[in-house]
């Protein structure tokens, strides 16, 4: 029997207004300033291991989690205020520490996005984990900040993009955009400019899918030189375009191999997302 997905007391729509009112800021983090928090629950979109596996139609069974037990990393805007709505930026990582550049923080400072990455969360750890923790910091930080419901993104670089890419389509009813750096996963296989197949990587619900295709936006970044170039592009032409997704780009960063880019090209592939909002 299919699980409830999007039709869940949770249910969060991206695309909306505002989300959740704020509950006051955790204690110990100070904006500005890179802290650490913790969470105590997960909505039923990640608690509940048939669902997990249900969106991505996965064989395997999702290992035991509890969120209470994982540790993220937090920088919020030194700005803040509760009385204006910011972003979050939730980060998938593809090494233990949810690192990216220091100039990257102040772009995300001034587009008023709330920075959030899971320790551990790295190529080594089980994907429904990486998962499950980018789901659980969009849910818990919309009861502790003004939340704006149309700019909720998840990102991540190589290993931790391609996992930002299924959960950008697979749970498109909680996040508003996806930015995917250096690397891309689809649910059809595509053919790369290179001729090498890249396989499917997941099958989405139907019905999550198409809400996914008419309201998401998708920035998928890469690098002249990098070595998922191919793939990357692929996914866009063969995958986001040809299967009726309205809104996804492929941003080329000249000379940049497989590595994060500099920050302009962060700022590019925001402007790019923050467009559903207007």
């Amino acid at each position: 029997m299919k699980p409830a997905l999007i039709a869940c007391a949770s249910l969060i729509l991206p695309w909306s207004a505002f989300a959740q009112s704020k509950g006051g800021s955790p204690v110990g983090v100070v904006p500005g300033v890179r802290g650490t928090i913790q969470f105590k629950e997960s909505p039923p979109q990640s608690a509940d291991p048939e669902q997990v596996r249900f969106r991505i139609h996965s064989v395997e069974i999702p290992p035991a989690y509890d969120v209470s037990k994982e540790t993220y990393e937090i920088l919020v805007p030194k700005d803040y205020r509760d009385t204006e709505p910011h972003g979050l930026f939730i980060w998938i990582s593809a090494g233990d520490a949810p690192a990216i550049p220091k100039e990257w923080e102040a772009v995300l400072a001034k587009e008023k996005l709330i920075f959030i990455g899971a320790r551990k969360s790295g190529n080594p750890r089980s994907i429904f984990d990486r998962m499950r923790l980018a789901v659980d910091a969009n849910h818990n930080l919309r009861s502790l900040y003004h939340v704006d419901g149309r700019r909720v993104y998840v990102s991540g670089f190589s290993g931790g993009a391609r996992v930002a890419s299924m959960v950008g389509v697979c749970w498109g009813e909680m996040f508003s955009g996806t930015l995917c750096f250096m690397g891309a996963n689809f649910y059809t296989d595509v053919t790369g400019e290179d001729g090498k197949v890249y396989g499917l990587n997941y099958i989405p619900d139907d019905e999550v899918l198409a809400l996914a295709k008419q309201y998401c936006r998708y920035a998928l970044v890469t690098g002249e030189k990098d070595f998922n170039r191919a793939n990357t592009r692929a996914v866009l032409q063969q995958g986001f375009a040809k299967e009726g997704f309205a809104k996804a780009q492929v941003f080329e960063a000249p000379g940049v191999g497989h590595a994060l880019p500099p920050a302009d090209w962060l700022k590019k592939a925001l402007g790019f997302l923050d467009e559903g909002r207007r």
